[in-house]
């Protein structure tokens, strides 16, 4: 499959004579890591442990092991694995052999693995035998006929079906493999294909090369002073744009990554005890699960020194409350798949000062607030948040439309974000574009509303969405998780909002949920609390 990107000359040269990119790729950075701390810990998943000089090895036995599987120069492999020692072997392997990785969920199930798979023209696909009680076998051999390109697929921790290939016993062995030759590589190259979330219609595959991706991690590890005696745990997903880039930044940071196969409270405090963890990226979600645990005030935590929420906005009192429950900085930041890290508060900040923002520009990130015809506002007023910098993705593939919807003619990007920059140079975001509510004409965002009701005592999690209405178009509804034993009714919700907010964002039906829907990332999947309010609407007499 041909790439065909938006890199011109003037923006590599641009960022070459910046030293934000430059010809090394991942493989020659875990190489040098090999050859400096051989034997310092690179990756811990539970009992299991790999050092550099072992996690180099690996890389090469399973790329070897993938050649003879025909994988080559320009194929697309995707890999559908959790939080295990094999993803990184895997995705790694799959640079040495100047192949491209298409990182899936291991939440997708048939009908997403169908799209990505045609759309990427995968010629394999490596994954779990079972996870989560799911057949992830049982999938594949069922996608397959739909798929004539596929023509392999490898088998993790699990007893391969007939046609497939496993992979358990190459990464069991040790040592390096007999006369393996690594492709040649451009760091210019697209060496990651990415999907969206598709939230609304299909994904769109986002490409990365070696440069942007290294970019990010860079950035991000010298804004925050991030090196080899940090421990950094990975419960997001690998399979998704931030949990991968977290295990980039800790090899380039020469630090140990820490696995966690899923977020679950308890283990991930455990884990962060035993392995004296001192950074954690997470979703804000995470944090108010770990907040509702009883041991908590048992745990020894004192090993954190950053823990970094973002994927989706944090309320205020969640922040408040980690800061009283846990030692070291809390950070706030801004990024996404596209683009790497936008914004983030520093460790040096003023925990207050910068309470309801995600901080100031990341370093070499360049950040404006438009208006809908492409000028640039000033301070105080919203707009939406657009950027350039090294890690700015390549383009979306085979996608002119959304190309030139998301770029504009100067190259910048729009992220679809709605925000206002203050005084100090501080970023709030205000909402999606996508997400605002508009009430018989009267718009507004429903964050806003949300920050209100997260210092209830009796709310967990809030989400307002807009369900239809023939006479408005729509209406108010606030989805609500309940703390453990409590539920509140609307009037009461409404007497606590008071006359804080105009009459037309108040909310005008309650729906109590167990749970809302988040992405892997945090980010709440308000579409499909508007399908689930109108099926219960459809239900009712």
């Amino acid at each position: 499959m041909s790439f065909e990107t938006r890199l011109d000359r003037e923006t590599a040269l641009r960022w070459r004579a910046l030293g934000l990119w430059g010809e090394e790729t991942f493989s020659a950075v875990l190489l040098r890591r090999a050859a400096q701390s051989p034997e310092r810990e690179a990756i811990r998943e539970g009992a299991r442990s790999l050092t550099y000089r072992e996690l180099n090895e690996g890389v090469d036995r399973v790329a070897a092991h993938l050649r003879s599987l025909g994988v080559g120069e320009g194929d697309t492999v995707a890999i559908q694995l959790p939080n295990w020692i094999e993803f990184p072997l895997v995705f790694f392997a799959l640079e040495r052999l100047g192949a491209l990785a298409v990182p899936l969920s291991v939440d997708f199930r048939l009908r997403e693995l169908l799209y990505i798979l045609h759309f990427a023209g995968c010629r394999m696909l490596i994954c779990c035998a079972r996870f989560r009680g799911f057949d992830h076998l049982a999938m594949a051999a069922e996608l397959r006929p739909s798929l004539p390109e596929l023509e392999t697929i490898g088998v993790v921790r699990g007893e391969p079906r007939q046609g497939m290939a496993g992979l358990d016993a190459v990464v069991a062995e040790t040592g390096a493999p007999a006369n393996f030759e690594p492709a040649k590589e451009s760091a210019d190259r697209v060496m990651r294909l990415v999907f969206t979330s598709g939230t609304t219609g299909n994904p769109k595959a986002v490409m990365h090369s070696h440069n942007t991706t290294l970019a990010a991690a860079r950035v991000l590890n010298g804004d925050l002073g991030l090196g080899p005696r940090n421990a950094m745990m990975i419960w997001l997903p690998l399979g998704l744009n931030w949990g991968y880039l977290t295990l980039v930044q800790s090899v380039l940071a020469g630090a140990k990554a820490v696995l966690l196969e899923r977020f679950r409270p308890e283990p991930a405090l455990e884990q962060i005890e035993r392995e004296r963890v001192t950074y954690i990226p997470t979703a804000p979600a995470s944090l108010t699960a770990i907040l509702e645990q009883p041991s908590l005030s048992k745990r020894d935590l004192s090993s954190l020194k950053i823990v970094v929420s973002g994927g989706a906005s944090a309320p205020l009192e969640t922040i408040r409350s980690w800061r009283r429950a846990a030692p070291g900085a809390f950070l706030e930041l801004y990024g996404m798949l596209e683009t790497g890290f936008h914004t983030y508060t520093r460790p040096a900040d003023d925990p207050e000062r910068v309470a309801g923002t995600v901080g100031r520009e990341a370093s070499a990130m360049n950040l404006e607030i438009l208006d809908p015809g492409g000028r640039a506002l000033p301070a105080g007023e919203e707009g939406e948040i657009c950027c350039k910098g090294p890690s700015v993705h390549l383009g979306y593939l085979n996608n002119p439309a959304a190309n030139a919807e998301s770029f504009l003619a100067d190259g910048w990007f729009k992220t679809g974000d709605l925000g206002v920059v203050d005084g100090n140079g501080n970023l709030r975001i205000s909402g999606r574009v996508k997400e605002m509510i508009n009430r018989g004409g009267m718009k507004f965002h429903p964050r806003e509303i949300e920050e209100i009701l997260y210092t209830h005592p009796k709310v967990l999690y809030a989400a307002v969405v807009g369900i239809p209405d023939p006479r408005l178009g729509e209406r108010n509804c606030l989805c609500l998780v309940p703390k453990r034993g409590e539920r509140p009714t609307l009037e009461e919700l409404l007497a606590f909002l008071g006359d804080s907010v105009a009459t037309y964002k108040r909310p005008e039906r309650l729906e109590l949920f167990e749970e809302l829907p988040f992405t892997p990332t945090g980010k709440i999947q308000r579409h499909v609390l508007v399908r689930e309010v109108g099926a219960r609407l459809a239900r009712s007499p």
